[in-house]
C-alpha cells in the first residue's frame, strides 16, 4: 500500500506533529521533528545544508515519517518512502508557506529564526514517494462497544 488514505491527509498536512527517521552511517536510525505536506504524490519535508538528517537522506534514500495528532493519540500515520529529489529550488518559497501553517508567522528567517541565519543556513526541499504506507485508527466508533 503507497497510497495514503484522505482520511488521514490531515494528519500530513500541517500542523499536526511529524518525525522523520533517517538511517546514520553506522545504521543506526535518527529521528528529526519535522514540518512537512503532501503534495498529492510526494512528502515533502524541508531541512538545512549540511544538517545531519540531510546527509543522511544523500547517503540513504529510505526513510520513514511518522504522523499523529497528540489531540488524538488513537490515530497516526507511518509513511515509508524513498527520497527522490532534493532541491534548494523552491525551497525557501515552501519553508516559508509551512512557517505561516505551523506559526502563523512568515518568513521563516525573521519570524521564526532569528533572521541572520539566512546569511549561513540554505533550506532543501525534499520529496519523498510513499513505498508504504501504515495508518491506525483505534478511536472507538460511535455506538460500538470495545
Amino acid at each position: 500500500m503507497n497510497d495514503i488514505p484522505n482520511d488521514f491527509l490531515d494528519l500530513i498536512n500541517c500542523p499536526p506533529v511529524a518525525a522523520l527517521s533517517t538511517i546514520m552511517p553506522d545504521g543506526r536510525p535518527q529521528t528529526t521533528v519535522v514540518w512537512c505536506d503532501f503534495d498529492g504524490v510526494y512528502v515533502r519535508v524541508n531541512t538545512m545544508r549540511g544538517f545531519r538528517k540531510e546527509k543522511n537522506m544523500r547517503a540513504n534514500p529510505k526513510v520513514t515519517l511518522l504522523c499523529f495528532d497528540p489531540r488524538e493519540p488513537l490515530r497516526s500515520l507511518e509513511v515509508r518512502g524513498r527520497v527522490v529529489e532534493m532541491t534548494e529550488t523552491g525551497a525557501m518559497v515552501h519553508l516559508d508557506w509551512l512557517s505561516e501553517q505551523y506559526t502563523g508567522a512568515s518568513p521563516y528567517f525573521g519570524a521564526c529564526v532569528p533572521a541572520g541565519l539566512k546569511e549561513t543556513e540554505t533550506p532543501v526541499l525534499c520529496y519523498i514517494l510513499p513505498c508504504h504506507v501504515v495508518t491506525l485508527d483505534a478511536r472507538k466508533q460511535k455506538g460500538k462497544s470495545p
